[in-house]
């Protein structure tokens, strides 16, 4: 698998769990909400800045949306 769907399937996956849309992600974030759904699609790699922002408005550490799954 590689990184760009690993990011895809965790963001999507905790973006879900939070019950969070692309757009209040993207809104919290401060990034377009067309970008959050091309991220979860593995469209476009995310920088790391990006990463950090989007994992803060989760609440989690940007590492734990780059682990692969078991």
């Amino acid at each position: 698998m590689e990184i760009r769907e690993v990011l895809a399937l965790n963001l999507r996956r905790l973006r879900q769990a939070r019950g969070l849309s692309q757009e209040e992600l993207a809104h919290r974030a401060g990034i377009d909400r067309t970008y959050v759904s091309s991220l979860e699609r593995s469209v476009y790699a995310a920088g790391i800045d990006v990463v950090d922002r989007i994992a803060r408005v989760l609440g989690v550490e940007a590492a734990d949306l780059l682990k692969r799954p078991d």
